[in-house]
């Protein structure tokens, strides 16, 4: 029903500012399928990369630089390793602080199935609770028959999203982009939350330059020097090393990109879901918050007595401090000293080629459950249309009702969610133009810009069912924040793809294996897809009924004129 018409808005009572895809359930193997080259990931030779036969011996056993692991041979096809440690568990002296170096081990460890998530509290939106706290872990994904004497694969890490407090690297099958794009797929955990974002003036004092509020990044780091250090083993190349990730795991990325400390642990990144530009909470700012959550948890005083009794108090308790706008990324430590688009503007970041874009309908997902749910039903009404744009938009409301028209969204509230997922939050297409030109300003590493189109994808989030049943022809949903995931980990939710959805997941796994390999997503069997240099150059994601894959002008359909500052 949607037709698609999308720019900065200026901060309103309407502006959705959030981070992340909710904490998804756990997945179900589903391989992608084709046309006759769909195996090639864009090789061009119609098998591996370099076009060698089947690997002849598929041991469950690698030795990392840790110990040995033993993981699990899946149809000769593909081996996983999971629950994999990467640093030593954050606990007791080490809650807060970057991350140290894992015990090795002697005995073959199992790692045939996943470590813990790390702590998070269950909601509506999110099925996993865990207060465990011993929970770097990672996972690897890798095609059969490969070894230390084969490491030449390019190297896919994940970061997950949940708003910086929820999800699991094991939450991603990655066997689809493995086989299909004939990669070493990395998904890991980092703390989430408190554990990996609280900062507070005492523990950054003790701390010292990296300050408080840096774990999180700093775990993130601490996996891909791991990745460095045993990757060969795996098969993969440590010298080509893509680190992607969504919404939340976006903004990791783009974080990644601005840290001084990740530099060289990286080749290519890809950010979805999230601009590269959206600014978070100063140390200042961010020591004042947690503030409020140590007086909560009844850590009062000064000096090392609340650094003690912040490390002693129960994850659980820190979780229930934890503020609902608290988390993100904080700037002012060494680890992240500029925010992300003043590191990219002034050329100060890590120059390596990047892939970045957001789907058309974003918040469609989040306005909802961001606004007060007494305002729902009158939101819905279609007779209420001209006095919510007029209480929302004064003057410049009859502008909004012309490129917004009630008949092509069915409800105020679906317009609401259409302007927010075009402009106002960091996760809206105006944004992300911005992050574009930004990235692109420089000479020295491409940008591939593109947008998520597909508007029968399955929704993370169902509206219109309970508790809100929404009737589908005043809320219709779109291509929703996190809708081209299972595209990528197929079965991560919803009801599978349909035949011409699974073309497009196709496409984007080999877009996406093919800038692995080189840094630019091209090659056989995919549209054309040029390097940024204007709005029309993003390449829109779409199923083939509906255009297919080329090029849109994603600021003319976001109305990206209208929402641009005076």
């Amino acid at each position: 029903m949607r037709t698609p018409v999308h720019r900065r808005l200026r901060r309103s009572s309407l502006t959705v500012r959030v981070g992340a895809v909710l904490a998804a359930g756990a997945l179900a193997l589903s391989a992608c399928s084709g046309d006759d080259d769909a195996g090639t990931g864009g090789t061009g030779d119609g098998g591996t990369r370099d076009g060698s036969a089947a690997r002849a011996e598929v041991s469950e056993v690698v030795e990392t630089a840790d110990g040995e692991i033993r993981g699990t041979v899946v149809d000769d096809a593909y081996r996983t390793f999971q629950g994999i440690p990467y640093a030593a568990p954050p606990v007791a002296g080490l809650r807060f602080r970057p991350p140290e170096p894992p015990e090795p081990w002697e005995e073959t460890r199992d790692a045939t199935a996943p470590g813990s998530p790390c702590p998070q509290a269950a909601g509506a939106t999110n099925p996993t609770a865990s207060t465990e706290e011993d929970c770097l872990f990672l996972n690897v994904t890798t095609p059969a028959g490969l070894d230390a004497s084969d490491g030449d694969l390019p190297v896919m890490v994940w970061i997950h999203g949940g708003s910086w407090r929820t999800g699991s690297g094991s939450n991603y099958d990655a066997s689809t982009l493995a086989l299909e794009g004939d990669v070493v797929v990395v998904t890991i955990n980092y703390r989430l939350g408190p554990l990996g974002f609280l900062a507070q003036g005492d523990l950054s004092a003790a701390i010292g330059d990296v300050g408080s509020g840096s774990a999180g990044l700093l775990d993130q780091q601490a996996a891909l020097r791991w990745v460095q250090a045993n990757i060969d083993a795996f098969g993969g190349d440590p010298g080509n090393v893509t680190v992607f990730g969504e919404s939340a795991g976006a903004s990791s990325v783009c974080a990644q990109l601005a840290s001084p400390s990740a530099e060289g642990l990286f080749h290519k990144a890809i950010a979805q879901s999230y601009t590269c530009t959206a600014e978070y909470s100063t140390l200042e700012e961010a020591e004042q918050v947690g503030a409020g959550v140590a007086s909560a948890v009844s850590c009062t005083g000064t000096g090392q007595a609340v650094v003690d009794c912040l490390q002693a108090a129960p994850a659980e308790s820190l979780l229930t401090a934890w503020p609902a706008a608290g988390g993100e990324f904080v700037v002012g430590g060494s680890s992240l000293p500029l925010q992300p688009g003043d590191a990219i503007a002034s050329g100060d970041w890590n120059r390596v080629p990047v892939v970045h874009g957001n789907l058309q309908d974003e918040n469609t997902l989040f306005t909802p459950l961001r606004l007060p749910s007494a305002e729902l039903p009158t939101l819905l009404e279609p007779a209420n249309y001209d006095a919510v744009l007029a209480a929302r938009f004064g003057d410049r409301a009859a502008e909004v009702a012309r490129r917004y028209p009630l008949a092509e969204y069915g409800s105020p509230l679906r317009v609401l969610a259409a302007v927010v997922s075009d402009t106002g939050s960091p996760l809206s297409t105006c944004e992300h133009v911005d992050a574009y030109g930004t990235l692109a300003g420089g000479e020295e590493s491409a940008v591939y810009a593109y947008q998520f189109r597909d508007q029968t994808a399955d929704p993370l989030f169902d509206f219109s069912g309970p508790p809100f049943s929404f009737p589908a022809d005043r809320y219709d949903e779109g291509a929703q924040h996190a809708a081209e995931l299972p595209f990528l980990f197929p079965g991560l939710f919803g009801d599978g793809l349909t035949p011409e959805q699974q073309e497009l997941s196709t496409t984007m796994v080999r877009y996406w294996t093919n800038f692995a390999a080189s840094g630019d997503p091209n090659g056989r069997g995919v549209p054309d897809w040029e390097p940024y240099s204007a709005p029309a150059d993003v390449q829109g994601l779409d199923l083939a009924p509906a255009g297919g894959v080329r090029p849109v002008d994603v600021a003319a359909d976001a109305n990206c004129d209208l929402w641009a500052p005076a």
